[in-house]
């Protein structure tokens, strides 16, 4: 889908951005916050998962003559303020978590600092990433943990939307994943592609036996194939009998997963096949992969839960304002007061404590810049925040395929040092508590 990343957004970012250059407020300095005030419900902590997408769309955030005629033909901007939008480019500074790492309620996942008029036209396009990413993340890295050493693939391409879909590999794979069936998401980000045939596949041929020659032949020995189109047993004696021992991987994708898995083990092995590997699908989430621990699988598909947040498809994240420049060109910090809704004021330090080797506690220290300038964390407390953007210059240090990467072995690590309870599908309070500190 080709589309402008400044047009992906609400209009009342616009409309702000028109009155307060109207009024001189477009230019004061701001610091905005991304947060969530909950986990889903009953989980013990989130992955963040997005980042990396934000700044390859940060780097296309302007708009083209029709992008511009648009908002002035509707009305939504005036004439000066498309004026103004001709050469819009970022000039502020972004930090924030890594992607992979773990978060909890108040973290202060990203700040954005530069002027209101640029911070508040990336409100809807951060939250939008940061909150589907983060949840396909977190809900893979559920996944992940549920499948012990067992490799988990996306296969969730046509149950959502084909840009999500996309975004749901590569989000899948900074939680945990290996490997995804969407092509573009390999393509574009350099991720392992997985995938053979269809049941469609078997059922186009004359017979099974027909459809499994045409896949060796075309795949080779090492290829994975589909055996509950007819009958299990009878495809499985088949598929060994055309590839031979040295079939690669069979996949069930229906019935009861573990008892047919036990079957088709045994049936592989008295067969010789004893290193063919099986593959399961059918509408997996994190507790069927859970209870499917001790049965002979050796990866999983996922597609539905995975893409869908596995019933969590937002992290409810927001992007508020906690420090602005007042009229006296001095920085204040700035809180909503609003009920159940009251945020904390000033930019944001985030640490994490440690007592033998695992986290107890995230700290979030709140304050104005010369404050936390000041601010020394306790010895052994590690500091959350890195620095995507500075003065408008992008770290591409965190973006592509190696970047990717590296988010996905930091969430392992991440993970690791977190209680083990953290790792429980059990429904809980977050694993650790945060503290909040006003200086």
């Amino acid at each position: 889908m080709d589309y402008t990343p400044a047009l992906m957004t609400d209009m009342y970012e616009y409309t702000m951005l028109d009155a307060t250059l109207r009024d001189g407020a477009a230019n004061r300095k701001c610091v905005f916050e991304v947060f969530t005030r909950r986990l889903p419900e009953g989980r013990r902590y989130g992955v963040v998962a997005g980042t990396g997408r934000i700044l390859d769309m940060l780097e296309d955030f302007h708009l083209s003559d029709e992008d511009l005629r648009f908002l002035a033909d509707r009305h939504i901007v005036s004439r000066e303020t498309v004026k103004w939008l001709e050469n819009f480019r970022f000039t502020g500074t972004i930090r924030g978590y890594r992607e992979g790492e773990m978060f909890f309620p108040n973290s202060p996942i990203l700040q954005v600092e530069g002027t209101f008029g640029e911070c508040t036209l990336l409100e809807t396009l951060i939250l939008s990433v940061l909150n589907y990413d983060s949840a396909v993340a977190s809900a893979a890295s559920r996944m992940v943990t549920a499948a012990k050493d067992r490799p988990c693939m996306d296969m969730g391409g046509r149950r959502t939307n084909e840009a999500a879909a996309v975004a749901a590999a590569r989000a899948s794979a900074v939680g945990g994943f290996q490997g995804t069936a969407n092509l573009m998401a390999a393509r574009r980000y350099g991720l392992k592609a997985i995938g053979t045939a269809a049941h469609c596949f078997t059922l186009v041929h004359d017979s099974e036996r027909d459809a499994f020659a045409s896949q060796i032949a075309s795949l080779g020995r090492n290829t994975t194939l589909l055996v509950d189109t007819y009958n299990i047993e009878e495809a499985v004696r088949t598929a060994v009998e055309v590839a031979g021992p040295e079939l690669g991987g069979v996949r069930i994708d229906s019935g009861d997963l573990a008892a047919l898995a036990q079957r088709v083990r045994n049936q592989l092995d008295a067969l010789g096949a004893t290193e063919t590997t099986i593959t399961v699908t059918n509408d997996l989430d994190e507790y069927a992969i859970a209870a499917l621990q001790t049965a002979p699988v050796d990866s999983y598909g996922v597609g539905t839960m995975l893409v869908t947040g596995s019933g969590a498809p937002t992290c409810a994240m927001v992007y508020k304002l906690t420090e602005r420049e007042n009229s006296d060109g001095v920085m204040q910090p700035v809180a909503k007061k609003s009920k159940d809704k009251a945020t904390v004021p000033g930019r944001k330090l985030a640490y994490r404590s440690y007592e033998y080797n695992l986290a107890d506690c995230e700290h979030v220290v709140s304050g104005s810049e010369e404050k936390l300038a000041a601010f020394r964390p306790q010895d052994g407390w590690k500091d959350l925040l890195v620095d995507y953007v500075r003065d408008g210059e992008i770290d591409h240090t965190y973006q592509g395929h190696d970047a990717i990467m590296a988010a996905h072995e930091h969430r392992a690590k991440a993970l690791a040092e977190l209680p083990i309870t953290a790792q429980s599908l059990m429904k809980g309070e977050p694993v650790i508590p945060t503290e909040t500190t006003v200086l």
